[in-house]
């Protein structure tokens, strides 16, 4: 009789659980590895550029505005580039990338689509046509908004477009009390259309420096940012990004179900209005001092997912992380890839996560993720 060889026990243990325990060492080291991702890039897009600050030197220049001497040298030019120019616009890309990124995973979980977008019901269109009116009759229709907001006409006019938007939308899809999410993605794709149609009708009648503010503005930019839009806007993001992570649970329970979520005990449409107006605040104010920015809120949150799993009480803090470090990258690479010249944006995250989604789709389309 031939012999069976059996495997070991030892063996058959450490098979069985070496998947949960690479799991759980992904789970347990993802959120400080992207601060540590966050930090290493914020140093370099506060450092590199035309007239380059060191680490060290960066250090010191903070130390010293907070009052704190310090023996380390460094140029007038320096602080004043690091302190009025640099430093501000670093700080939106954190606040920004890391809104939209929260806002996707937000709006993919209340949807149980990892594909759905902030831009899917219409906010990012509803502030994009509201900037497009004031580019092009901020000088003759809007002559007086223009003249009484100045500077922050545009932003304001962006944002308050977003809010508004999402309010028509959110109250077509109210039924009976009830908000259905089916009626809110049609009627973001109306709104989508009818927003394409009026900043197409804006651009016909635009002259040429007008078409250039809308073009510019509508493939996105941290070049407007500075102390005075970072602290115009801080309110609106914080309101977005501090209590979302809180509805984790709720959104885990959603993942089963609207039906089973009650059971379980959760407010299902006080939940989705929460997390509707919290994202309209983050995508408006977004919006609003950097233009449209694509794929941030589409992909992170995916990413998140096939680092952590589906547990969005990991997903929504990794997902502020991971975006604040692709947005404050993508704004690096486009400062520094024509040089005097700066490249908006949205063509960097585009280029770049445009075909990064497509090689994740066509790599995971069989391992059982929900694509």
């Amino acid at each position: 009789m031939s012999s069976v060889s059996l495997p070991v026990k030892g063996d058959v243990r450490h098979k069985a659980k070496s998947p949960i325990l690479v799991k759980s060492l992904r789970t347990t080291f993802v959120l400080p590895l992207l601060i540590i991702t966050l930090i290493v890039v914020v140093l370099l897009g506060v450092g590199i550029g035309a007239v380059e600050i060191s680490p060290v030197q960066v250090v010191g220049i903070l130390l010293d505005e907070f009052g704190i001497k310090n023996d380390i040298s460094y140029e007038a030019h320096q602080q004043v580039v690091l302190m009025i120019i640099r430093l501000p616009r670093v700080v939106m890309g954190v606040l920004v990338g890391a809104s939209l990124a929260v806002s996707g995973a937000a709006i993919q979980g209340l949807f149980r689509n990892p594909l759905a977008d902030p831009g899917l019901i219409g906010i990012s269109s509803g502030a994009a046509l509201a900037a497009a009116l004031m580019i092009v009759l901020g000088s003759t229709a809007l002559s007086g908004v223009s003249l009484a907001l100045g500077d922050m006409a545009l932003p304001l006019a962006s944002f308050t477009g977003g809010v508004l938007t999402t309010l028509l939308i959110y109250q077509l899809a109210n039924v009976g009390g009830r908000t259905r999410v089916a009626t809110m993605l049609l009627a973001g794709i109306a709104v989508n259309a009818v927003a394409g149609a009026g900043i197409g009708m804006m651009i016909f009648i635009a002259n040429d420096d007008q078409l250039r503010d809308i073009t510019f503005w509508s493939l996105g930019s941290l070049g407007r940012a500075s102390w005075d839009t970072v602290a115009m806007m801080l309110p609106f993001l914080l309101i977005a990004l501090v209590p979302l992570p809180f509805l984790a649970r709720s959104l885990n329970a959603l993942l089963l179900g609207e039906a089973e979520a009650v059971h379980l005990g959760i407010d299902v449409e006080r939940v989705k209005m929460l997390i509707i107006i919290m994202v309209a605040l983050a995508v408006g104010a977004g919006v609003a001092v950097t233009g449209i920015i694509g794929f941030v809120g589409l992909v992170v949150p995916h990413l998140m997912r096939l680092f952590a799993g589906p547990d969005h009480r990991l997903v929504l803090p990794g997902s502020a992380l991971l975006g604040a470090t692709l947005l404050v990258g993508a704004d690096l690479l486009a400062r520094m890839v024509a040089i005097p010249a700066e490249v908006p944006i949205g063509i960097v995250t585009a280029l770049v996560g445009g075909p990064f989604f497509l090689y994740l789709l066509l790599r995971d389309r069989s391992k059982g993720y929900l694509i």
